[in-house]
């Protein structure tokens, strides 16, 4: 009689899933210029929104400054320390600059994406945001640099209140705004089916975060989305700069 023999399955890897996005950005309804800068990188892999500020067009130079250093990273240098190092370098610049005479103070909130090995790591400073979109729930990836943010944590004020607080546009964090600038970060392993959201706070300041999941639900590509959260965001009366990055992981 021949011994019964035990054959293990060969399990292979699944393939990382593939993703594909696109980014829009635009004036809004109040604002005279556009001050907002964004990355869209045709690998799919380097992402950022930048919302400058500061009077006399400083603003979008400072937004421009901040995706100028972003460009610089690589898509397989070591991503948290690497996009921390390129944003701390922005800061330096912008700072620097607002010293020079006739300038004044200006900065610049960001938000930025690398993707590696199926991985979206994130960085930001002051209220530009990352949602991550998966089976059909919303969910905020960033905490906002914000003195309202910090009243909700203290248990001062109730976060539906928020969008109405005098103090909502305050922010905390900026690149730029001081010498040194401490930068957050964090990491989500991607599976088939993710969508993930980057915008400015001119979004999220003309829609509710229902709405932009409704939006972010739609059967549609990226650049349609992009196109669909703006429309709507514009028909809300968008009293500020409006830039959002959608990116989608598909079946590999």
């Amino acid at each position: 009689m021949s011994t019964p023999q035990t054959r293990n399955p060969v399990l292979r890897p699944l393939p990382p899933p593939s993703v594909q996005g696109a980014g829009l950005t635009h004036t809004g309804c109040v604002r005279e210029e556009n001050e907002d800068s964004i990355l869209t990188d045709p690998a799919g892999l380097l992402w950022a929104v930048a919302d400058g500020m500061g009077g006399y067009g400083h603003g979008a130079m400072a937004s421009d400054m901040v995706i100028d250093q972003i460009t610089l990273v690589g898509d397989f240098a070591p991503p948290a320390p690497t996009i921390r190092a390129r944003l701390q370098e922005a800061n330096r610049a912008i700072h620097a600059k607002a010293q020079r005479p006739g300038i004044g103070q200006m900065g610049a909130t960001a938000v930025v994406m690398l993707i590696q090995n199926a991985t979206a790591h994130i960085a930001w400073a002051g209220d530009c945001r990352a949602y991550l979109m998966r089976a059909g729930q919303l969910r905020l990836l960033t905490r906002d640099h914000t003195v309202v943010q910090e009243m909700v944590d203290q248990g001062l004020l109730m976060d539906d209140d928020r969008s109405r607080h005098p103090q909502r546009h305050v922010v905390t964090r900026a690149v730029g705004a001081e010498p040194d600038l401490e930068v957050d970060d964090t990491a989500v392993p991607l599976v088939p089916g993710d969508r993930i959201l980057l915008c400015s706070d001119g979004l999220t300041a003309g829609l509710a975060d229902q709405t932009i999941a409704n939006l972010m639900h739609l059967d549609a590509p990226p650049r349609e989305i992009c196109a669909e959260l703006v429309r709507a965001c514009l028909e809300a009366g968008a009293p500020d700069n409006v830039s959002v990055i959608c990116v989608f992981a598909s079946e590999g």
